[in-house]
């Protein structure tokens, strides 16, 4: 079946062009690079694994329940409208939603992927082209997973919302080559690592939580290929070039702040986008999402070396400033370690699962052949 016919509404057009912008760059110099860049480059490479195999498709989901979401966590909980919610009414509001958010993290992942392979055309390092070319693959499964889910497990997709596509579009169309680093591996990266974070340590589904999980692996590297390019590379600008950087960073994260109310879900359950926004900017669990959901990008855009006041003052007025001092390589090494408790875990469950099979099989083969 089509992907259009799963859509709630179809895209505005097929097929989405951004005029591309800037230099293919080669070189020639094929010495070692930055050990740092080599050693996450060798990571990308043995890290690498099969979606259709590492993850359990067979595992049930039920779209009306794919999360396990509490009813505190819908925007509409407490309101009017949820009063005249029947419990199929609320089953579908939340089939929405997770439609929503994984159509988000899909069209993200593709938008990722063509960064990724941008980042290998236009960045002037060969260690930092090597890298992109593992992370380029990562986005493609990661793009391919999320398809799956949303196609085989809950049936319904979303568009991509107006705002993640003005980000990517303003990530791509951007002539220097730093740009689809800061817009991809800080912004949508960051961002996407805390949403997908925060749903895998809160889901009661083990399917979403083993994608999301191997997932986040993943993009631990991605984070940290960003930040060591960037760092390396900031340290050489003038003062003007790393404003207009921030310019881009603050006009970005209020975009992202703005993509994260999921009003489409409400408007399609015939409540007014002005209404939609009211109740998604009454939601106290909206505002604790929002928080969490900077957690990631505070700490690396200081951590860069982008902590002009104007952006200080942004981040004060998104209620996010005292994030530039989280521990972010600890939440880092934190989401690794988690998808390989969750393999350690699956694989003994697996284990002893064949080890009962075997026993059961001689206990009854001596039942057979007993005197």
């Amino acid at each position: 079946m089509s992907t259009y016919e799963h859509y709630t509404q179809p895209p505005p057009s097929p097929l989405w062009q951004v005029p591309a912008s800037g230099s293919a760059r080669f070189t020639w110099d094929y010495d070692d690079g930055r050990d740092r860049l080599l050693a996450l480059y060798q990571k990308g490479k043995d890290k690498q694994w099969d979606g259709a195999k590492r993850i359990d498709w067979d595992l049930e989901v039920d779209p009306y329940d794919a999360l396990g979401t509490p009813d505190e966590a819908l925007t509409l909980h407490g309101t009017r409208h949820w009063a005249r919610m029947t419990g199929k009414d609320k089953g579908e509001l939340r089939r929405h939603y997770t439609s929503w958010q994984f159509s988000q993290f899909l069209h993200g992942e593709q938008g990722a992927m063509v960064c990724a392979a941008r980042i290998v055309e236009s960045a002037p390092d060969l260690d930092a082209k090597f890298y992109s070319a593992t992370q380029t693959m990562d986005e493609a499964r990661h793009a391919e997973i999320y398809g799956r889910f949303l196609h085989e497990k809950i049936g319904m997709l979303y568009p991509i919302n107006d705002n993640l596509q003005s980000l990517l579009g303003d990530t791509l169309r951007d002539s220097r080559w730093d740009m689809p680093y800061l817009g991809m591996q800080v912004l949508i990266e960051g961002l996407a690592l805390a949403a997908f974070g925060m749903i895998r340590d809160t889901t009661t589904k083990p399917l979403p939580k083993q994608i999301l999980a191997y997932v986040m692996q993943d993009e631990a590297r991605h984070v940290a290929f960003g930040r060591m390019a960037l760092r390396d590379y900031y340290q050489q600008l003038t003062d003007a070039e790393l404003r207009e950087r921030e310019e881009f960073v603050i006009e970005g994260c209020y975009l992202m702040r703005d993509r994260l109310r999921g009003v489409e879900v409400l408007e399609n359950f015939g409540i007014s986008r002005k209404e939609a926004e009211e109740y998604s900017e009454q939601s106290e669990f909206l505002h604790l999402f929002r928080k969490l959901l900077f957690s990631r990008i505070v700490p690396c855009v200081k951590d860069i070396g982008l902590w002009g006041e104007r952006l200080r003052k942004a981040y004060l007025d998104m209620g996010v400033l005292e994030l530039g001092d989280a521990g972010l390589d600890l939440l880092m090494s934190q989401d690794e370690e988690a998808a390989e408790q969750l393999d350690r875990e699956r694989f003994a469950a697996e284990e002893q699962a064949r080890v009962t099979e075997v026993t059961d099989a001689i206990a009854e083969g001596a039942q057979l052949s007993g005197p």
